[in-house]
């Protein structure tokens, strides 16, 4: 048998033209490269320019009928009302015996409706005096009431009207 010999230094000449060929190669497209980019950055600038010259158009009027107008207007009053002083006053004001179903606040005639249901009749009026109390409210009445005929501990649905004013700050 023959010996074998393998030589993975690589000690075989090669070929001196392939890699200055290479480096042609390379060298032309860098130059491509850096001639492209300069031409890219130039047009950039001369856009540039052109748009800091013109004056922007101006977005053409919207048309609002005066339902949606309004509907804005009391969008905005809602959110502007001081709702952290009224949770306040209904939490001030809060019973076991009572769970709150609804608040419904009118900001044009600053008042609040007030809905929830109560475990008896007596609970509702204790929930009724509890709010007459509180600073944040005024004219605090009774508006509805109605006895559950199914239930038979005598739970009672209420509705509750008050005017509602802004603390002094």
């Amino acid at each position: 048998m023959r010996r074998l010999e393998l030589n993975f230094a690589g000690g075989g000449r090669a070929s001196r033209w392939a890699g200055r060929v290479l480096l042609a190669l390379a060298a032309a497209f860098a130059i491509d490269a850096a001639v492209s980019y300069r031409a890219v950055k130039a047009s950039i600038a001369a856009e540039e320019v052109r748009l800091s010259q013109q004056r922007p158009r101006s977005a053409p009027a919207m048309r609002v009928s005066p339902e949606e107008l309004a509907a804005v207007r009391d969008t905005v009053e809602r959110i502007g009302l001081p709702w952290d002083q009224l949770f306040g006053a209904l939490e001030s004001a809060a019973s076991d015996q009572v769970a709150l179903l609804g608040i419904e606040p009118d900001a044009k005639s600053g008042t609040v409706m007030i809905s929830g249901d109560g475990k008896d009749y007596l609970a509702a009026l204790s929930y009724v005096l509890n709010l007459s109390q509180v600073e944040t409210l005024q004219r605090v009445q009774l508006v509805r009431h109605e006895t559950r005929a199914n239930d038979a501990n005598g739970a009672v649905s209420f509705a509750v009207s008050a005017a509602w004013k802004e603390a002094r700050k």
